[in-house]
């Protein structure tokens, strides 16, 4: 069964004086040339994959962005929760600085309380 799309054409052998028994006399050369349509979805075809490409490779690149963006909204409260600790260390601190200082030993209990509207 041959196909009948194929073109063949019939080249005769240029060594004409050469010839030997069993020895063919004609090359084939199959020239398969596309059509237009052909052409045009090919070229449709790679247009489609290339951009196929690019949006994966945009849509990488996004994801990188968004997994950065999380990594900054993290460092910044980080950030605020480490300068809550250092202003409450601070506090803490001065609090007990203040407890052993010696006024603070020398202060006494007062032995009445009153208010100002007593």
């Amino acid at each position: 069964m041959r196909n009948k799309n194929i073109n063949t054409q019939f080249v005769p052998s240029r060594r004409v004086s050469s010839w030997n028994r069993n020895q063919n006399t004609v090359k084939y050369r199959f020239e398969n040339k596309f059509g237009p349509v052909t052409h045009t979805v090919f070229v449709a075809l790679v247009v489609t994959v290339l951009g196929l490409i690019y949006l994966t490779q945009a849509a990488r690149i996004t994801s990188y962005d968004y997994e950065a963006q999380r990594i900054d909204a993290q460092i910044s409260e980080l950030t605020n929760r480490k300068q809550d600790l250092e202003i409450e260390n601070a506090r803490l601190t001065a609090l007990s600085a203040i407890e052993e200082s010696a006024v603070a030993r020398e202060m006494t209990e007062p032995t009445e309380i009153r208010s100002m509207g007593q």
